[in-house]
Parts: C-alpha cells; sequence; structure tokens
C-alpha cells in the first residue's frame, strides 16, 4: 500500500500565516490556491478529497505538499517568467537558420507578420462545457454583448429537456449580468428554467471551463499565423470536435491538469 501523503507538521505561526493568505481578498489566485491545499493537508484531509474540493489532480496535491515541505511558503508565491508578446514564440512558424548558415537550396523563410495592430478586427468565443457529459461547445461571434450572451444561452437551454433545470456559471462580465437599466438575462432566465450563477470578483479561476481556454490555445492557436479570421474560426471549431471525441487524450488532459492549478 502507497504511504500516505501528508504535509508536514505546522506550528501555531505558520497555520495562522496560511489562514491569511487564504482569507485576503487580493493577491495572486495560485498561492492562494496552493495555500488551500497545504491547510487542508494540515488538518488531515486526504489527498483525493483534497484534489476534488479544488479541482485539480492528486499528483498536483502531491507536488504542491512535496514542495511547500521542501521550500516552505516560497513553494506558494508563482515564479512568473517575462514574456514577448509580440514575438514568435514555438509553434509552426519557426523556421531553419538564417546568413552563412543558410541551406542555399532553400527558398526565403517566410516572415511572421506584424501582430501591432487588428485592422481587421477580433472576434470573440462563447464557450460552455457541459460538466455531466465532459462536451465542449463554442460560438464564434463579431461582438460580445448581451444579446450575442442570450442566444448562446438559448443554444444550451435547447441541449436540454424544458423541465431540466440547468445552471450556467460565468464571471461577472458586464453582458452576463442582470442590471437595473437592463433585466433581459435575470427575465430570461426565470422564465426558461436557467439558473445563472456568476463567479466572485476576480475569481473566474473557479469556472471548469478555464482550464479547457488553456488547452484550446495550445492546441489551436499557440505558433499559428492564421491569414483571416475564418480561417482562425475553422480550426478552432475543428478542435472542438476533436477534443469531444478524445475527451480522454492523454494530451489533453496533460495540459487541462496543469491549468487547473497553474
Amino acid at each position: 500500500m502507497a504511504e500516505r501523503v501528508r504535509v508536514r507538521e505546522i506550528d501555531d505561526d505558520e497555520g495562522r500565516r496560511l489562514l491569511r493568505i487564504i482569507r485576503r481578498g487580493t493577491g495572486s489566485v495560485v498561492t492562494w490556491r496552493r495555500a488551500q491545499m497545504v491547510l487542508l493537508s494540515a488538518q488531515g484531509m486526504p489527498v483525493a478529497k483534497i484534489a476534488e474540493v479544488t479541482f485539480t489532480s492528486n499528483d498536483r496535491v502531491r507536488d504542491v505538499i512535496h514542495n511547500f515541505d521542501t521550500d516552505g511558503f516560497g513553494s506558494l508565491y508563482p515564479k512568473y517568467k517575462g514574456g514577448r508578446p509580440l514575438m514568435p514564440h514555438p509553434g509552426r512558424q519557426w523556421a531553419e537558420r538564417g546568413g552563412r548558415y543558410k541551406d542555399p537550396d532553400r527558398e526565403p523563410r517566410r516572415r511572421r507578420r506584424a501582430t501591432y495592430t487588428c485592422p481587421h478586427g477580433v472576434r470573440h468565443l462563447f464557450a460552455a462545457l457541459d460538466l455531466a457529459k465532459d462536451k465542449l461547445y463554442g460560438h464564434i461571434k463579431l461582438v460580445k454583448k448581451r444579446t450575442q450572451f442570450l442566444a448562446f444561452c438559448r443554444y444550451l437551454r435547447s441541449l436540454y429537456p424544458p423541465e431540466v433545470r440547468i445552471a450556467i456559471v460565468c464571471d461577472n462580465f458586464f453582458p452576463h449580468l442582470t442590471t437595473k437599466k437592463c433585466q433581459r438575462v435575470g427575465t430570461w432566465a426565470a422564465a426558461n428554467n436557467v439558473e445563472i450563477a456568476c463567479t466572485p470578483t476576480n475569481s473566474s479561476w473557479l469556472n471548469r471551463i478555464e482550464a479547457q481556454f488553456t488547452a484550446l490555445r495550445y492546441f489551436t492557436l499557440d505558433g499559428t499565423d492564421h491569414a483571416s479570421h475564418k480561417e482562425q474560426g475553422s480550426v478552432i471549431r475543428r478542435y472542438i470536435i476533436w477534443r469531444n471525441r478524445h475527451a480522454n487524450d492523454e494530451r489533453l488532459r496533460a495540459v487541462v491538469d496543469r491549468a487547473n492549478v497553474a
């Protein structure tokens, strides 16, 4: 039988420090989640239960506990690295070396187009994850306003019998909210047996679909240079079809598990 993993004994000062991190309303979400795992382990909760509560894998919980045992509170704080968003990044656009190392028979390398401006605008992906079926849905729109949000909600409602109550979990971006000036979302939800549940401010990571966006970027957008929005949209739609047919793919699960805690 495998040895049970549990964090080392922590003293009162360390316990109070962990509680302060968890109760604090600001700061890194990553630090908050890691502190939560450590504190739950100190309280005697087994790894499997911690993974269930924090929506991550058993291996990730064990890593957080082992890192805390080794490095203490320093392991709770993420070590971010600076990036260069306008530079090419690993993917299909990398080419062979040029200059004096260039193969004389090779044509000039293709340049990656600049991304300083968006002359053709941007596109917005409305997406939903069915937790029961582990199925992803997505619609690409020109704008992201209440009209488009309600259209996507009506599509989601059509996937289930009217008598089945569904809950749609959203972040608190304004098109998702019912306000004094616009009550269309709340009125529609009440009339169609739907509950709109919004995550707390700055806590959209609690939504289980967030890790799926990381996987979508990894498999469809990283290292690409689509010539048009139509081409990019086609790739995204093909990915969603592939993802729903291969939800247990090892590469996909690895990316999602990392995103659930990182």
